[in-house]
């Protein structure tokens, strides 16, 4: 899914007191979606026939890729720069969907004009991008959360709610894996440094959210990668772990299709999802001596509603952060991948010092 977000015009695959202004006092959320790429339109399709969410503008860095998208998507507001979003008294909460080179400028922008925000993931390039983000929202006493809409939905949460009963005993090991085949070109924004390019960010941040979410942030990280010539990692592994005696194998890839499923084992049984781990129908329960036992969570939302859902009942209840999405939780994983690329040897330009 993160591989469809581009650019604002290119197509690869103020609210008071927190951002909860009038349109949050227990009705409608009024959303602006900052960029018009792959992801804000599927955004736009899910959130926008949902009851109770209003789109009520849309930025992009072009006023054409801005009115077309409002158009297409029946949004009454359209501005050709990011500032005219940040500014409407209007809109209630900005959904930063941005390529994650741009999170922290567009964040931060809409942050400073007093809006909660939702932002997308990879959260930003580096973990001290994060770490400002988080401050600034804090000092502003904002609503912010990563948009790791794996982390909303109900049938991952069912999966956690049994582990933490213990269902499968003390976990052990973590096995997920994200690859698309590609080809990319050197053209592509993947193969860009200074756009955070390579699989880690845009793919790779799924298996380690998924591990994080279990077992928290690792005690040690290892990892190995083929670079690219532009020196973006394009096929790496990650092998994590903690003082427990677990272990997290993990690995994310822009040059293979790999089966991106995911598997947790624990000294009393396993847990398989199928490919698409991050946004599962069900998952699979293995027990000895017990048949496998397939587990699904009827819900009336889908797609990327249920992340919207928990930000919308956070600004209702005045909430700064989420308790599905903790900021500290998004801190640590940027400072996984931080050192998975440092030992990886990927650099981007945002990491030498200024």
């Amino acid at each position: 899914m993160t591989a469809e977000r581009d650019g604002d015009d290119r197509n690869v695959e103020a609210g008071e007191a927190g951002g909860a202004g009038a349109g949050t006092e227990g009705g409608t959320v009024r959303w602006g979606v900052l960029a018009t790429g792959g992801i804000a339109a599927r955004f736009a399709g899910d959130v926008g026939s949902m009851p109770g969410a209003e789109i009520v503008a849309v930025a992009s860095r072009g006023e054409a890729s801005a009115k077309a998208f409002a158009d297409r998507f029946g949004i009454p507001r359209a501005y050709g720069d990011w500032a005219g979003l940040v500014a409407d008294p209007d809109v209630d909460v900005v959904y930063v969907a941005t390529p994650h080179s741009a999170h922290r400028a567009a964040a931060g922008l809409a942050l400073e004009a007093g809006k909660a925000v939702l932002c997308e993931k990879a959260f930003t390039l580096n973990s001290r991008e994060a770490q400002e983000l988080v401050a600034l929202a804090r000092e502003r006493d904002l609503f912010l959360m990563e948009a790791m809409w794996m982390y909303c939905g109900p049938v991952v949460r069912r999966m956690t709610e049994l582990i933490a009963d213990g269902a499968i005993g003390e976990v052990r090991t973590i096995q997920a894996d994200f690859g698309l085949q590609g080809p990319f070109g050197p053209e592509h924004r993947l193969r860009d440094p200074a756009l955070g390019g390579g699989a880690l960010l845009d793919l790779g941040v799924y298996p380690v959210s998924f591990a994080q979410l279990i077992l928290g942030e690792p005690d040690r990280v290892q990892a190995d990668a083929l670079l690219s010539p532009e020196g973006v990692d394009l096929n790496t592994g990650m092998l994590l772990g903690w003082e427990s005696g677990a272990t997290a194998l993990l690995s994310c890839s822009v040059t293979a299709a790999t089966p991106s499923t995911a598997t947790v084992t624990g000294t009393a049984g396993r847990i398989e999802l199928p490919s698409g781990f991050f946004a599962p129908d069900a998952f699979v329960l293995h027990r000895d001596g017990r048949d496998p036992e397939r587990h699904t969570v009827e819900s009336p939302l889908g797609g990327m509603q249920h992340e919207a859902a928990e930000v919308m009942r956070c600004l209702r209840a005045g909430e700064r952060q989420s308790p599905l999405v903790p900021l500290e939780g998004t801190l640590a994983v940027m400072r996984t991948l931080d050192a998975v690329r440092e030992r990886v040897g990927v650099r981007y330009p945002v990491d030498e010092p200024s």
